[in-house]
């Protein structure tokens, strides 16, 4: 099974993020490829993955720079996503709380919009509570990874 993380990202934190993950959860998934979103489109989740959303809040709420073409293109480009199953690691800071984990939680509406089955719940770390995103998202992933590849499991038998 391949995990493929997506990084939405303007301070390299969620990059910092998806690292961790890949140096940490390399004992449960064979292939962890990190891909930041510069320039994607919704061709991007064509591989046969399981797709990790790993991304920042930027500005009044809204994705990272580098997230924009691909957010903006899967309304742009719609296409039906229900072969996609993935998860959501989202970054924020609590001071802002009327926009808190928005990058996230925009690309996790976006995606259920499309037809893409998010597996658990998002996660959403808080750069003000003086913990490491990078230790705490690995350990999430470690869980979040035990509920999602029964049912990559069950997807691959089934096809």
């Amino acid at each position: 099974m391949k995990l493929k993380i997506l990084v939405g990202t303007m301070t390299s934190t969620a990059d910092y993020v998806a690292q961790a993950i890949q140096m940490d959860c390399a004992d449960l998934v064979d292939d962890i490829e990190i891909v930041m979103m510069d320039g994607l489109d919704p061709a991007v989740f064509d591989d046969d993955a399981l797709y990790l959303i790993c991304t920042s809040t930027y500005g009044s709420g809204d994705v990272p720079d580098n997230a924009r073409a691909l957010y903006e293109s899967l309304d742009a480009q719609p296409r039906f996503l229900g072969h996609v199953k993935y998860g959501v690691v989202a970054l924020g800071d609590r001071t802002y709380l009327q926009t808190f984990c928005f990058g996230g939680q925009k690309f996790d509406q976006r995606l259920q919009g499309l037809g893409a089955q998010r597996i658990g719940q998002v996660w959403c770390h808080d750069a003000s509570s003086g913990t490491l995103a990078e230790e705490l998202g690995a350990a999430w992933c470690r869980e979040w990874l035990a509920e999602a590849i029964p049912v990559m499991q069950k997807q691959a038998a089934s096809a």
